[in-house]
């Protein structure tokens, strides 16, 4: 199943500039895997193997192998950064939470690794947007879920905190207002008020 999430992936963003692995102790293994947009100075990181397993409510009584949501997250940043290349192992440790912590990634849903993204980052947390944009969803045989490919929005400590207490559509809205650009990687929080 990991191969046609890989094919999603190279049809959606182009071929693969470089990959790397990550295993923790009782999860399966994680690959992130780096595109450069040859039309735009981006470069987009996805995860791979998130998907591999459905993720389970930890308050289910017995986890069902093919039902639930399947996903693999997303992270686009502007070129040039140096820096960002060390976003793999903390996308792999956000991939592997579902296996290591039982947490079910869906949109709105603020994942807070507790320190920066890579060396240097103002952020520490991000926010999961909706699926379906810049790769569609991956069909699979029945019974099983999609494979959804999750977008994840960078926030600064502040607007993790801001957006705890106001909501999800009230920092995207701050966003919207500002023209926060989300792909930059040194940007500065968006100015919070009310």
């Amino acid at each position: 199943m990991l191969q046609h999430t890989e094919s999603a992936l190279v049809s959606a963003l182009g071929e693969i500039d470089a990959r790397a692995a990550v295993t923790f102790l009782g999860a399966d293994r994680i690959e992130v895997l780096r595109f450069r947009d040859p039309d735009a100075p981006l470069v987009r990181y996805a995860t791979l193997g998130m998907s591999a397993s459905p993720m389970t409510d930890p308050t289910a009584a017995v986890a069902d192998p093919l039902r639930g949501p399947r996903a693999e997250l997303l992270l686009t940043v502007h070129a040039g950064h140096p820096a960002t290349d060390r976003v793999l192992r903390p996308l792999a440790v956000l991939a592997a939470a579902p296996q290591v912590e039982g947490l079910v990634v869906r949109p709105d849903a603020c994942l807070d690794l507790g320190e920066p993204l890579w060396p240097g980052a103002p952020f520490s947390a991000v926010l999961v947007a909706e699926s379906g944009g810049l790769v569609p969803d991956l069909p699979l045989p029945d019974p099983c879920d999609p494979v959804r490919f999750f977008p994840l929005l960078p926030m600064t400590p502040a607007e993790t905190a801001w957006q705890r207490a106001r909501g999800p559509e009230a920092l995207r809205a701050a966003w919207l207002a500002h023209g926060t650009d989300l792909r930059d990687p040194d940007r500065s929080a968006v100015p919070l008020s009310g």
